[in-house]
């Protein structure tokens, strides 16, 4: 029987307490305002259908805060002749200049208002206006028209990706009923989504709108199609980039298309918008964003297959002295970075942590398993003035950080005995470990893998490509691992909320239709196994919409010419890891990031699309900055993230920063990883865990000597190792190139399987193990309660621990000892102060 009383807080309480942390605020927006802008500050219309919606909002700390509320101020326009005003949008009437003028008690702005172009026919382009209008409308969503099949036989690209497809869809399929140019009320069009003839997506679009305008005018006008003369979008904007609001305020996004010819258009009405944290903003159809809580997000912006942030800062409601942040230590460019927005968010840093908690944290962190009794004594014996450097350096230096950062590189790679044969497995984790062993640099490291060739049992990167075997997977787990970009999503069309394309998804896929190998062999199942990769020089790889391959090129980079006989991989794996790369640099910086810090500045980690911001974007900007300045070698970047004092701060949540989980005023505590935390436990007790069952292809799981006895679950080469704790505390199961396969959800059946499984209990009853040999040397109880702690908690007992637990023990009696020694130690390894890192 375990004891009824456990003195620390179990890991079972930890998982069943889930505490539910809400807030809310409210300010009025203030009717006498020291400073007020308009936005935008100049208005230009071109074309008598231009106009532009304005935005009257307060100024803080210099930049744009809330919106105004319009009792507060008066606007008007000097010469209605040449614009109106209404409902907040300036529209144009004649070609000149007038002003518009804003005035807030005594203060008075004035908007410059340029009109031109109106003498000339608008005509709407069906490109640039109608698959707007369509798009906002939700008529070409997933949900509905844009669907796969579409919708009620009428079907659209999704997002309207593919102009002339939908041109055609509308015009002419349906025998040409979807649109009447005699009378274009009558066409399917309009009166579907207007409710005149039934609909099952409901009413879409209302007959007196501006929308409905503009196709009923396209379809008067001739329904022309989309023309390669088109005006093409370059880029969307957003008014205000940066807001500094408060909670309760609300900031209207004002979105600005920028074409080729020139033209800046108020797309603002067409604009798709969504919120990328709840928590702390969200936003309506309109653009008007609501703020709910504090802390730093974005509203994300999409139109015409263009995406855009308009970031929002909230400050938390605390009352922080300046000095506080001026007296907080500094080491590096990272506790410059992230002070500097704990001061503007008014989060108080906490202090730093115990010498004997980074000891275990860092350890932790870096190589994977707890420090040693003997490794506390000499640490903590050490000058203080150094020690904590002095650690770092052993950490890095050690054996141990070359199995942790190979298990961790091999999670990332897949290497998997249910994908690959044995000798492959062990040729893949053979090739990554000397690579970390060596200090590779990164850009070495990712170079190599995308350009390996040769036997899979000689070059173990070679298996990259035995895992991922056409040129979209290649593609797909490539920009995955080492860009940190999902584009899977334009395999089948443009990205929905990225700036990637079809065409660019095919043109990346590409550069790799010319890898092949003799003996690929599908699963490996062929005789040994083996396969010989190899680069052909010739094939190209047809894109399904167009029926004609894409000129090979790395996204946002120059096409390579087809008739080029060098291996296109080489360009590939150049344009990759160019220290100019946008996503490179910052890929490895944040996983890097979120092994030491428990999540990423992207989180997820391997998640690095726009419409999912950092939580600190300047201070990931540094780090990628700093990775190439030390031309990637990443032990100097793991030095320096050691080194600084926001690592270094203490867990302990203080009353100014208890209610944040993501700008890092403290260390956030997180669960050991599975194999971490089963090495733990043989650890503190001085057992081992066998692991002789693996599953290979083709074959049920058997049994292998496949690992020595003695082996580590962080030593273990692949995934497919039969382990019952290992699974159900959230191991990496290496099936999809996704941080998201591992997992350190807390559940029941980790509870329980801590409590009566069959890993830690027959452990604890081990013939040999630390108990059983303590009493052997004759110690008594006091000295091993005082073991267990420095073994597994790295702290010595506190008084008030030892006499609760010398208590406990007295009531097993001495001839009961070994039993309450045992439930003394599964106390230890089951509190939240083991199996979470502080």
């Amino acid at each position: 029987m375990r004891p009824r009383l456990n003195p620390f807080c179990p890991l079972l309480a930890a998982l069943a307490i889930v505490m539910l942390c809400q807030w809310s605020a409210a300010s009025e927006v203030p009717t006498d305002h020291a400073e007020f802008a308009v936005l935008p500050a100049t208005i230009q219309l071109q074309g008598r259908e231009a106009r532009q919606r304005v935005s009257i909002v307060g100024v803080r700390d210099q930049m744009p805060s809330a919106v105004l509320d319009q009792k507060s101020y008066s606007i008007t326009i000097e010469d209605p002749a040449i614009a109106t005003l209404q409902d907040g949008v300036v529209t144009a009437l004649a070609d000149g200049e007038t002003t518009l003028r804003c005035q807030v008690g005594a203060q008075v702005i004035d908007v410059p208002v340029v009109v031109s172009g109106t003498e000339s026919a608008h005509r709407w382009s069906f490109r640039n206006d109608v698959q707007s209008v369509l798009a906002k409308a939700g008529c070409n969503m997933g949900s509905c028209h844009g669907a796969l099949a579409g919708k009620g036989g009428f079907r659209l690209s999704l997002r309207g990706y593919d102009n002339q497809s939908d041109f055609l869809s509308i015009t002419r399929q349906a025998r040409g009923r979807r649109i009447e140019m005699a009378d274009p009320g009558r066409s399917l069009l309009l009166a579907k989504p207007t409710g005149a003839l039934p609909h099952k997506g409901g009413l879409r679009l209302d007959v007196d709108s501006h929308d409905y305008h503009v196709i009923s005018q396209w379809i008067a006008d001739g329904a022309e199609g989309p023309s390669d003369d088109d005006p093409t979008l370059e880029r969307i904007s957003v008014m205000p980039e940066n807001a500094m609001l408060s909670p309760g305020d609300t900031s209207q996004v004002l979105v600005s298309a920028h074409y080729d010819d020139g033209r800046v258009v108020d797309v603002t009405h067409w604009a798709k918008f969504t919120a990328t944290d709840e928590a702390v903003a969200s936003v309506d159809e309109d653009g008007l964003a609501l703020v709910r809580g504090s802390g730093e997000a974005a509203v994300l912006v999409w139109f015409g297959s263009k995406v855009v942030l308009a970031r929002m800062t909230v400050p938390y409601e605390h009352d922080v002295p300046t000095e506080r942040y001026e007296d907080a230590p500094r080491r590096n460019f990272i506790d410059q970075e992230n002070l500097a927005q704990l001061r503007t968010l008014n989060l108080l840093p906490s202090p730093r942590c115990s010498d004997e908690t980074f000891l275990r944290r860092s350890t932790l962190d870096t190589i994977g398993r707890l420090p040693t009794p003997e490794e506390r004594q000499q640490f903590l014996q050490s000058d203080p003035r150094d020690r904590r450097d002095d650690w770092i350096e052993r950490l890095l230096a050690s054996d141990d950080f070359v199995s942790y950062w190979a298990y961790k590189w091999s999670d990332m790679l897949l290497i998997n005995g249910t994908r690959l044969r044995p000798i492959a497995v062990k040729t893949y984790y053979a090739w990554v470990r000397d690579r970390v062993q060596r200090n590779q640099p990164w850009d070495e490291f990712v170079r190599e893998i995308l350009t390996a060739t040769g036997r899979s049992d000689e070059n173990g990167a070679t298996n990259f490509y035995a895992l991922h075997q056409s040129p979209e997977d290649m593609t797909e787990n490539a920009c995955q691992a080492f860009l940190g970009l999902s584009i899977g999503c334009a395999k089948c069309h443009n990205h929905p909320l990225e700036k990637w394309t079809n065409d660019q998804y095919y043109a990346m896929a590409n550069l790799f239709a010319r890898v092949r190998a003799k003996g690929w062999g599908g699963d490996g199942r062929n005789g040994d196994g083996l396969r010989t990769l190899y680069v052909s020089t010739s094939g190209e790889l047809i894109q399904p919409n167009r029926g004609h391959p894409q000129p090979p090129a790395p996204l946002d980079a120059p096409p390579i010419a087809f008739d080029d006989p060098d291996d296109r991989r080489q360009v590939l794996a150049a344009w990759m890891t160019d220290p100019d790369n946008p996503y490179f640099a910052r890929s490895i910086s944040n996983r890097v990031w979120a092994n030491f810090f428990g999540r990423g500045l992207v989180e997820q980690v391997d998640d690095l699309r726009l419409s999912n911001p950092a939580s600190n974007e300047s201070l990931l900007t540094a780090l990628s900055d700093h990775v190439v300045d030390v031309d990637f070698d990443l032990k100097q970047l793991m030095r320096t993230i050691l080194q600084s004092e926001t690592y270094q701060r203490s867990s302990v949540a203080l009353p100014e920063n208890g209610s944040e989980g993501k700008y890092h005023s403290r260390y956030y505590p997180k669960r050991l990883m599975a194999e971490v935390m089963l090495d733990s436990i043989d650890q503190v007790l001085g057992t081992a865990t066998t692991f002789n069952e693996v599953a290979f292809p083709g074959a049920d799981r058997q049994k292998t000597d496949f690992y020595e006895s003695g082996t580590r679950a962080i030593e273990l080469f692949d995934a497919s190792v039969n382990s019952y704790f290992l699974k159900t505390f959230g191991r990496n199961p290496r099936e999809i190139t996704c941080e998201c396969e591992r997992s350190d959800e807390p559940s029941m059946v980790q509870v329980l399987h801590l409590s009566n499984g069959d890993t830690l209990n027959p452990k604890l009853a081990a013939e040999r193990n630390v108990i059983t040999e303590a009493i052997e040397q004759g110690l008594d109880d006091e000295a091993i309660i005082r073991s267990l702690f420095l073994r597994g908690l790295s702290r010595e007992p506190q008084e008030s621990e030892m006499d609760t637990l010398l208590g406990v023990l007295s009531e097993y009696g001495q001839q009961d000892r070994l039993t309450g020694l045992q439930d003394v130690a599964w106390s230890v390894l089951t509190s939240t102060e083991f199996t979470f890192n502080h």
